[in-house]
């Protein structure tokens, strides 16, 4: 793929089959955006299927390392609270930062993914450092305002493709 391609395009992180999609591919290790990711922008959740996929995928082994550009002291807290290690300030697309969270979880090129919202950050960094980058939409709509300018872009990249995996209710009344 691309550097502006993602390597898959799944409607959700809930949506991601842990065995089939991850184990059984040998990816093990998982960098994981945080904003509109794990966590709405929108209410600053963690959605009660993104919570509970998480916890199956380290029932099953797989160890994860937050990644995020957040400047701000809230995304430490929230990874103290989720249990997960944490590159904060990551200058994603930069690719030290994804190198510095691989080791932090001893991940290696092989064995890890790169899952995130957005193409222009989390895909074209992956793909900087060799790794595989699975872009997932968005949880919420909302967003800080130079990300909303970047996803008509975004939009345009992505073109037609539609994403893989049932739309998954992340929000009450709001689905996915």
């Amino acid at each position: 793929m691309g550097l502006f391609q993602p390597d898959r395009y799944l409607s959700s992180l809930a949506s991601i089959d842990i065995k089939g999609d991850l184990i059984a591919s040998g990816l093990t290790h998982v960098l994981l955006d945080i904003d509109n990711t794990v966590r709405s922008r929108e209410t600053g959740d963690v959605p009660p299927p993104v919570r509970a996929w998480l916890a199956r995928a380290r029932e099953a082994g797989v160890a994860f390392c937050l990644l995020s550009n957040n400047w701000h002291a809230d995304v430490l807290g929230f990874a103290e609270a989720l249990d997960m290690p944490i590159v904060a300030k990551a200058c994603k697309p930069l690719p030290f930062a994804y190198q510095g969270a691989m080791e932090r979880i001893e991940g290696t090129k092989a064995d890890t993914v790169a899952i995130g919202d957005q193409i222009l950050t989390d895909v074209v960094g992956a793909h900087l450092v060799g790794l595989p980058a699975w872009l997932v939409m968005p949880l919420s709509e909302v967003d800080i305002r130079h990300t909303l300018m970047l996803r008509n872009l975004e939009r345009m990249m992505i073109g037609a493709r539609q994403p893989e995996g049932a739309p998954v209710a992340m929000e009450e009344g709001k689905v996915r």
